[in-house]
Parts: C-alpha cells; structure tokens; sequence
C-alpha cells in the first residue's frame, strides 16, 4: 500500500535537541517559535534554580512530540479538528474527543521514544 503526498511528513523526525527542535519548529509551524523560547527560558530558569536538567528534559521530550504532530499534516489537522470538538461540543463529544486526542499523544510519545531507542 503506498501513502499519498498528503500523508508524508514535511520533514524528518529530527533529534531532541534544542537546536534541531528549533530549526524543526522554524521551518514547519514558524508562528509557534515565540512560545518554544518562552517555554525554553522557563525550562531552563528551573533548572538552573534546581541544579536539575529534568525540567529541560521534560521541555525537549515536549516539544519533540509537537513536531512528531505537527510534521505531519493530516495528524495535526485531525488534532485540531478534535480540540475544536472538545472545546465546542456536548459532553459525550468532548469525552469522545480528548480520549481520541489522548490516543494521538500517547502514540506520539511512544514514536518518540522508539526512534531514540533505535
């Protein structure tokens, strides 16, 4: 089975490093680039003030998941179609809605991980 253009990722997976996630989140959603410093200054604000990298490694393992949705657009679509349907709907959607957006992360994350352990 072959996958449409559509489908595929605009860029690769980069690594979970500062730099690489800020050249990916640069190129794919650059209007999100003020919240990845804001969020970088105040990770890196922890850390220093906890002698601590986890909040650093918390950020990267974050935002590598952003751009593992985001790189793909049919993904990040779907996503934003399912907060819309959380934000607005009933009850049973938005339940509907954040079960199926919990699924996304999870499979994210899990993607995420897969390509640092291999």
């Amino acid at each position: 089975m072959t996958t449409s253009a559509a489908e595929q990722p605009l860029i690769p997976q980069p690594p979970a490093t500062v730099t690489a996630l800020r050249q990916a989140v640069a190129q794919i959603t650059p209007a999100a680039l003020p919240a990845f410093t804001r969020e970088l200054d105040h990770a890196a604000d922890q850390a220093r003030q906890g002698s601590d990298l986890a909040p650093l490694r918390r950020f990267a393992a974050q935002w590598a998941v952003y751009v593992h949705i985001q790189r793909q657009p049919h993904l990040s679509e779907r996503l934003r179609r399912l907060e819309d349907q959380a934000a607005v709907g009933d009850a049973d959607q938005a339940r509907e809605a954040a079960s199926e957006i919990g699924r996304i992360l999870d499979d994210a994350h899990v993607s995420r991980k897969h390509l640092i352990s291999s």
